[in-house]
C-alpha cells in the first residue's frame, strides 16, 4: 500500500493548494485558541470548501468541550478528529457525539508511553504516534519536536496508526523506511515560521512522501 500524507494546520487556501495538489490524503484544520493555526469557524468553513471530496478533512483539538466539536464538524464539514490530551473515555464519547472517524494523539519520548496506545482500543479509529513536548508547554504539537523512532520497533498497533512528530521534507523517507508508517502527518515541518505553512515545503515533503 502506498504512504498516505496529512498536512496539518493549514490556514491559507495558497497553502491548502499546495497540499491539494501535491497528493496529500488528509489536510488538518486546528481549533485551539493557543495555536498560531488556530481557525475561526468561518475561515474552516471558507477553506473545508475547497477540499474536494477524495481528500479527508480533519478537525485537530486539544480534549474539546461537546458544543466546540460539533459546531466545528458541522462548520468544516469534517470528516474526521483528531484528539490531543483526551482521555480514552472522552475520545470514546466525543467519537459517539460526533460520528466521525476518530483520531487518538498518543504522546511519545519513552517505550513506556506506547503502552497507553492499548486504552484506545474500542475509543478510536485510529492513533497518531506523536512527540512529547516539554511539561509546561502550552500547545500538546507542531513544535518540531520528533522522538526516537527505534521505539515503534516490534511494537504491536492495536489500531491503524500515523506518525507525527518533527516530520519534515529532509527526514521523512528515512522515518517511513525506519517505522513502515501507513500515514505521515506534518506540521511545523513545512512552515517558514509558526503557524505560517511554506508552499514549497509542502510541495518538497508530498514528493519524497510519494517516492518511498
Amino acid at each position: 500500500m502506498p504512504v498516505t500524507a496529512k498536512i496539518c494546520g493549514l490556514s491559507t487556501p495558497a497553502t491548502l493548494d499546495a497540499a491539494l495538489k501535491g497528493g496529500a490524503s488528509h489536510v488538518g484544520f486546528v481549533v485551539f485558541p493557543p495555536s498560531p493555526r488556530h481557525l475561526t469557524l468561518d475561515r474552516l468553513a471558507g477553506l473545508a470548501a475547497q477540499v474536494p471530496a477524495h481528500v479527508r478533512k480533519v478537525g485537530v483539538f486539544v480534549d474539546p468541550d461537546d458544543d466546540l466539536l460539533a459546531a466545528t464538524v458541522a462548520a468544516g464539514k469534517l470528516d474526521a478528529i483528531q484528539l490531543h490530551k483526551t482521555t480514552p473515555a472522552r475520545v470514546a464519547t466525543l467519537r459517539r457525539l460526533s460520528a466521525r472517524e476518530t483520531w487518538a494523539a498518543i504522546a511519545v519520548k519513552t517505550r513506556a508511553d506506547l503502552a497507553a496506545a492499548s486504552a484506545y482500543t474500542d475509543a478510536a479509529d485510529r492513533l497518531l504516534y506523536d512527540a512529547k513536548t516539554p511539561d509546561g508547554a502550552t500547545l500538546p504539537g507542531g513544535m518540531g519536536i520528533r522522538f526516537d523512532w527505534q521505539l515503534l520497533d516490534g511494537f504491536r498497533h492495536p489500531l491503524p496508526w500515523a506518525l507525527s512528530g518533527g516530520l519534515d521534507p529532509a527526514n521523512v523517507a528515512e522515518a517511513i523506511a525506519r517505522t513502515r508508517a501507513p500515514l505521515v502527518d506534518v506540521s511545523s515541518g513545512v512552515e517558514s515560521a509558526p503557524g505560517v505553512k511554506d508552499v514549497d515545503k509542502i510541495t518538497a515533503f508530498l514528493q519524497r512522501v510519494s517516492a518511498s
